[in-house]
């Protein structure tokens, strides 16, 4: 697949309820980065990540979600998420708008940032 058609699948999956495309496209040493301190600040390698992603949706209800993009440049694909979620340990429901930067190297996600 090239990048495009990456991205083209990425976004069908999300749009259709599928939030797991790291699961189908992350790199044996993917690295994520959120935009904030702590723990799952940066998180190395394909079982971590899979371990940070798991802990999310463990720890948030999603009670809706909007796809933008794909937004394709060189070997990145950004697309933008809006949210409405409940954080299940304090009960607070908020919208959340996020935009991943993905960086793609052989058809997998070698890097992935989170900007909200």
């Amino acid at each position: 697949m090239n990048i495009r058609e990456i991205a083209a699948d990425m976004v069908a999956m999300t749009k259709a309820g599928d939030f797991h495309i790291g699961e189908k496209y992350w790199a044996d040493d993917v690295v994520s980065i959120e935009a904030m301190d702590g723990p799952m600040a940066r998180v190395e390698g394909k079982d971590a990540v899979m371990g940070k992603s798991a802990w999310w949706y463990g720890a948030h209800e999603v009670h809706g979600t909007e796809t933008f993009g794909p937004f394709v440049n060189g070997n990145q694909i950004a697309i933008r998420w809006t949210m409405d979620i409940t954080v299940k340990e304090s009960g607070e429901r908020r919208h959340s708008d996020e935009v991943a930067l993905y960086t793609i190297e052989d058809g997998k996600i070698v890097e992935e940032r989170f900007f909200y």
